[in-house]
């Protein structure tokens, strides 16, 4: 009788009333805890089973008790990002998924193991080091030799790409890799098909598995292997003489040598190199690209901006660092390009223990919203900047928020939180300073040069593609005429 009772059917059904049951309590006292803790913000609900109609559309996800909470609000970034800050952080999942490419660089870590890394990186980020632009002006040179003059068509994307790898490997390094002097470049090729697969692999989720990858596992090797001769140069000198060569080198510091002289672990070098290298090489192509972009589109801005230069510091002479910061329409049209593409678009933090967001919830959104551990909090910076409610009505004095208008910056100044190009909080782009003085002096050498852009990018190409960084997806194809003085 007992095993005629047990059957298939019988035992399914027994599973599926289990599991109900687990599933209904555990969702019974995650509600209890929203609570408690605040309440819930607007829920935007789907048709099909896990929210997947929902996810297509970018809003909200759900799985395994777990929620997405997106907002774009200041107070709630500021939160995550400052005040709140020990409540939320990269979260495991996401610390497992970029190891492979990050280890456990600045950018992969949370609590201590973050914090060490950034003890041991921004010492030369300090600005005396900033300050020293001779290091972008061969590179700048070789960058002008291969724009075509005259008018005649180029991606000059393709070339900021080449030219930030070129200058942000010789700035770690000691040497660039060459690629504006050779477009096949190894390194150049393994960083990009690592990159692309990476984010496809982190995309994939529980599936990154399914992901082909083996371009990914090589472009690893070369990466490594390129890296590996210039650490083991660095180790191969003790702490003490590694200091003397610095202080009797002829052909300037490098990062390499510097962090060699706190920390012999081969492994922790080799992860703060891609680290850095990611950052310093696709979010600076990325905003010279646009920028050169909105340039192309508006010829009286791009006027405007080179007789700023060519009054401050003439038709040939480089700029020194107090001299970008002395052109303010320069410094204007690089805010605003950050402004409407921050290099990195959208992120996400989780939450490492049960808190909250200060608002959001509520009937009037006011009231704070609950966050469970391992929810996980989605921001945009980019939403943010484009938020019509923190500017002022549209006017002649005040250009409508879409529009790319450095003069607004002449009488707009963004409240605290609302304009976090570099993110903010502890975990602050500690190479801004840098970014923006690559950015200044390279925008700089270009337009002294030329004197007219032509456009030849239309409607169609008008489009960013969003992988680790914001990009043009179609490159910025435009001309560039030489001045006949230049």
């Amino acid at each position: 009788m007992i095993s005629n009772f047990f059957t298939p059917i019988s035992a399914f059904c027994l599973f599926a009333v289990t599991w109900l049951m687990y599933y209904a309590t555990i969702r019974i006292q995650q509600h209890l805890q929203i609570k408690r803790l605040g309440g819930y913000s607007p829920i935007v609900n789907g048709w099909l089973p896990f929210g997947i109609d929902v996810v297509i559309r970018g809003v909200r996800m759900s799985s395994k008790c777990q929620r997405f909470v997106f907002t774009a609000d200041p107070e709630n970034i500021k939160a995550v990002l400052a005040t709140q800050f020990n409540d939320y952080g990269k979260g495991e999942d996401f610390m497992h998924v970029w190891q492979d490419f990050l280890g456990h660089g600045i950018f992969a870590t949370d609590g201590e193991e973050w914090a060490k890394s950034r003890q041991l990186l921004r010492p030369y980020f300090v600005q005396t080091r900033v300050r020293d632009l001779e290091l972008f002006e061969k590179h700048v040179q070789q960058l002008l030799h291969l724009i075509k003059e005259q008018g005649q068509e180029i991606d000059i994307s393709e070339l900021f790409y080449r030219y930030t790898l070129d200058a942000a490997t010789e700035f770690l390094l000691g040497r660039s890799v060459g690629s504006l002097g050779n477009a096949e470049s190894q390194f150049a090729q393994a960083f990009n098909d690592v990159q692309r697969i990476q984010n496809t692999r982190t995309r994939a989720g529980p599936f990154q598995r399914l992901v082909p990858s083996k371009k990914f596992w090589k472009g690893l090797k070369v990466m490594d292997s390129f890296i590996e001769p210039f650490i083991q140069e660095a180790l191969s000198y003790s702490p003490p003489k590694l200091g003397e060569k610095e202080a009797r080198s002829t052909d300037g510091s490098t990062w390499l040598r510097s962090v060699a002289t706190f920390t012999r672990d081969r492994r922790v070098i080799r992860d703060q190199i891609v680290n850095i290298l990611l950052a310093g090489r696709d979010t600076t192509a990325g905003t010279l690209s646009f920028l050169f972009k909105e340039l192309s589109a508006h010829p009286k801005v791009y006027a405007k901006l080179r007789r700023e230069i060519l009054e401050r510091i003439g038709k040939r002479q480089a700029p020194t660092y107090e001299g970008l910061k002395d052109m303010p329409y320069l410094q204007h049209c690089i805010s605003e390009t950050l402004r409407l593409y921050p290099a990195v678009p959208f992120n996400i933090r989780r939450a490492l223990k049960d808190t909250t967001l200060p608002r959001g919830g509520g009937t009037d959104g006011l009231s704070p919203v609950g966050i469970m551990k391992d929810d996980d909090i989605g921001y945009s910076p980019r939403l943010l900047h484009l938020n019509a409610a923190m500017y002022p009505a549209a006017s002649a004095s005040s250009p409508p928020v879409l529009e790319f208008s450095p003069e607004r910056w002449e009488t707009w100044t963004p409240k605290p939180w609302q304009y976090i190009p570099f993110n903010g909080g502890p975990r602050i782009c500690i190479g801004q300073q840098f970014a923006l003085a690559e950015i200044g002096y390279t925008a700089v050498r270009i337009i002294q040069r030329f004197d007219r852009l032509e456009k030849y990018w239309g409607i169609e190409d008008d489009i960013v593609k969003s992988e680790i960084v914001l990009s043009p997806a179609n490159g910025v194809k435009i001309g560039f005429y030489r001045a006949a003085d230049s």
